[in-house]
C-alpha cells in the first residue's frame, strides 16, 4: 500500500518536472525570438497581427498594444476583391465572417453626379465584354457607336447588370462559356471587423496588452524604439514595432519625426463625416454610391443590420454645419447616432519604415475613401512588411525597397482618385471649378492625353486598378477617345453588331437567373 502511494507520488513528482521543463524550454524559446510588437488595435493593427501569426507565428513572439479608451476612426466599411484571397490566406470562412460582420456583397461603385454627361455611372468589379488580343473591347464599342449602336458600355458589365438588379450569386464563369463570371468585395461594420480579427488573431497565438502608451524609450547609439510605457506602468519591448495608432502617428510621428507630403492640392477633401441609419427597403443594393454635393460627395454603404453614409467635403468650402445639414438632407431612413467630424490630410509618410517602426494604416497616410482603398492599403503594407522581415539586425537595402514600393502604390492610387475630380464637368461651384483647372501630376496628365488622343491605357502589372477600371471612370466621366484602334477592322460592322447582341443576351440570360442579394445573404443564416 505504501510502496503504491510512494510510486504515485514519484510518477506525479516526475510529471511535474517534465511540465516545468518544457516551460522552462518554451521560455527559453520565446526569449531567442524576435518580437514584433503593434501598436494600436482597429483593423489596421489587428489585420497584421493576424497575417504574421498566421505565417510567422513559430517564429516570432506577436504583441498588440491597444486601449480600450482610444476609439479607431471606423469609416473603412467598403472593400474591393482583393480582400477575398487575403481573408483566405488568413484561414477566415467567408460565411462565418459576413455573419459575424454585417458584412453584404460588393459588385462596384455607383458615381452620381460626377458629370453632367452621364448622370451617373458604375464602376463595376470585373470584366466588360470580351477579351481580344492587343484590342481592348471597348474599341469595338466605340466604333459600333459611331455607327449608331445605342448599347451603353455598361451593358456588357456583368457586374454592373447584376447590381442594379440587386441580383448575386457566386459565380465565376458565366456558364458555358470561358467568361469570367461576377467579381465581387464586401460592404460590413468596421468595428465588428476589427473584432472578428481580434479574435481570430489571438486563437493563432497573439497576445494582447490592454493599455494607453505613455513613454517611448529610444536606444541612445542606434535611434530605435526600445520599449513602450504604459501609463499604468507596465513596459513593454520589442525587435520590430508597427505603428497603427492611425492619424496620431505616435511611433513613426510623434517619436521618429519622419515627415509628410501632402497632397492636399491635388485632393482638397479633408475632412468627413459618418452617420449610420435604419434600412428603409427589404431590398439590399449589392454596391456603394458616391453621391456629388457642392463641395465633395457623400458615400452610401448598405449593410445587414443599418447603412452606413458619410460624407467628405473641403472646409475652405463648405462649414461644418453645412456639410452636417447636407448629409443629414441626403440621408433615408431613421439616422441612428450623430455625426462627428473626422479631419484629414491626404498624403504620404515621406519614410513609412524608419530605423525599427513601420507605419501601416492611415499612420502612413491618407487617401480619401472615393475607391474604399484604405483596408486595402493594411492589406498589401502588411504583406510587403513580411516579404521583407528582417532575420535578425534590420538591414537598409530591405527597409528603402519597403519605402520604395509603398510610395508607388500610394501614387498610383492617388493618381486615380485625382481623375475622378479632375474630368468632372460641373463647374457649378468654386470647389469643382478648382478641380477641373488644377494642375496634376505629370504620369496622369499624360495617361489623361493617351486615352483622348488614341484610345490607349498603359497597362502597369503591379497596378492596383487596371486598365478596366480607368475605362469606366474616363467613359463615365465624358471623356470619349478621338480614335479607335485599327484592328476593329478585323471585324464588319455587321460581325460586330451580332457580338454586342450576342453578349448582351447573354449577359441577360445570366442575370435574369440569378438570385437576389436578400436570397443569398438569407441562405447563409441556414448553413
Amino acid at each position: 500500500m505504501q510502496q503504491g502511494l510512494f510510486s504515485q507520488r514519484l510518477v506525479g513528482l516526475s510529471i511535474r518536472y517534465d511540465r516545468q521543463i518544457v516551460l522552462e524550454h518554451k521560455l527559453m524559446e520565446s526569449q531567442t525570438r524576435q518580437t514584433l510588437t503593434i501598436v494600436g488595435g482597429g483593423t489596421a493593427g489587428w489585420l497584421t497581427a493576424s497575417l504574421f501569426a498566421k505565417v510567422m507565428g513559430k517564429q516570432l513572439n506577436i504583441i498588440l498594444v491597444e486601449s480600450d479608451n482610444i476609439a479607431s476612426v471606423g469609416v473603412g466599411e467598403a472593400t474591393i476583391p482583393p480582400i477575398l484571397p487575403f481573408n483566405g490566406a488568413l484561414g477566415i470562412d467567408e460565411n462565418t465572417f459576413i455573419q459575424a460582420t454585417k458584412a453584404t456583397i460588393k459588385l462596384g461603385i455607383q458615381f452620381e453626379g460626377w458629370s453632367k454627361t452621364k448622370p451617373s455611372y458604375m464602376h463595376a468589379f470585373g470584366n466588360i465584354g470580351k477579351d481580344f488580343p492587343f484590342c481592348d473591347f471597348y474599341h469595338h464599342w466605340l466604333a459600333a457607336k459611331a455607327l449608331g449602336n445605342k448599347h451603353d458600355f455598361w451593358d456588357f458589365s456583368l457586374n454592373y447588370q447584376a447590381a442594379k438588379q440587386h441580383k448575386f450569386a457566386k459565380l465565376q464563369n458565366i456558364p458555358n462559356t470561358r467568361l469570367k463570371g461576377l467579381s465581387y468585395a464586401y460592404h460590413f461594420d468596421a468595428h465588428l471587423y476589427a473584432q472578428f480579427l481580434s479574435q481570430h488573431a489571438q486563437s493563432m497565438g497573439v497576445t494582447r496588452i490592454e493599455g494607453t502608451v505613455d513613454s517611448v524609450g529610444i536606444a541612445a547609439e542606434t535611434g530605435f524604439v526600445e520599449q513602450l510605457t504604459l501609463t499604468d506602468g507596465q513596459q513593454v519591448s520589442g525587435d520590430v514595432f508597427v505603428d497603427c495608432t492611425g492619424m496620431h502617428a505616435l511611433l513613426i510621428e510623434k517619436t521618429l519625426n519622419c515627415g509628410f507630403e501632402d497632397w492636399s492640392h491635388w485632393l482638397p477633401c479633408d475632412r468627413a463625416m459618418a452617420v449610420q441609419s435604419a434600412h428603409e427597403s427589404e431590398n439590399i443594393e449589392p454596391f456603394t454610391r458616391s453621391t456629388v454635393h457642392r463641395a465633395g460627395w457623400q458615400w452610401r454603404i448598405p449593410l445587414q443590420h443599418r447603412v452606413g453614409n458619410g460624407i467628405v467635403y473641403s472646409s475652405k468650402h463648405m462649414s461644418d454645419e453645412c456639410a452636417k445639414a447636407t448629409l443629414l438632407e441626403n440621408v433615408s431612413g431613421e439616422v441612428l447616432g450623430s455625426p462627428k467630424v473626422i479631419r484629414f490630410r491626404t498624403g504620404k509618410r515621406l519614410t513609412p519604415w524608419h530605423k525599427n517602426v513601420v507605419a501601416i494604416g492611415l499612420s502612413s497616410g491618407f487617401l480619401e475613401p472615393l475607391e474604399s482603398t484604405s483596408i486595402h492599403l493594411i492589406q498589401t503594407a502588411a504583406v510587403r512588411l513580411l516579404k521583407l522581415f528582417p532575420q535578425g539586425s534590420i538591414n537598409q537595402s530591405s527597409v528603402e525597397q519597403f519605402n520604395r514600393e509603398t510610395g508607388q502604390e500610394l501614387e498610383q492610387i492617388r493618381d486615380f482618385i485625382i481623375l475622378h475630380y479632375k474630368l468632372n464637368d460641373r463647374a457649378d461651384s468654386d470647389f469643382w471649378r478648382l478641380c477641373s483647372g488644377m494642375a496634376i501630376p505629370e504620369r496622369l496628365k499624360h495617361r489623361i492625353a493617351l486615352f483622348k488622343e488614341s484610345g490607349v491605357l498603359p497597362h502597369q502589372a503591379d497596378a492596383l486598378f487596371a486598365v478596366m477600371a480607368w475605362q469606366q471612370v474616363m467613359i463615365g466621366q465624358g471623356l470619349i477617345p478621338e480614335q479607335q484602334h485599327p484592328l476593329i477592322d478585323s471585324l464588319s460592322a455587321q460581325q460586330r453588331n451580332e457580338l454586342l447582341v450576342n453578349l448582351k443576351t447573354l449577359i441577360d440570360a445570366t442575370v435574369a437567373s440569378l438570385p437576389t442579394h436578400d436570397v443569398f445573404l438569407a441562405s447563409l443564416q441556414k448553413e
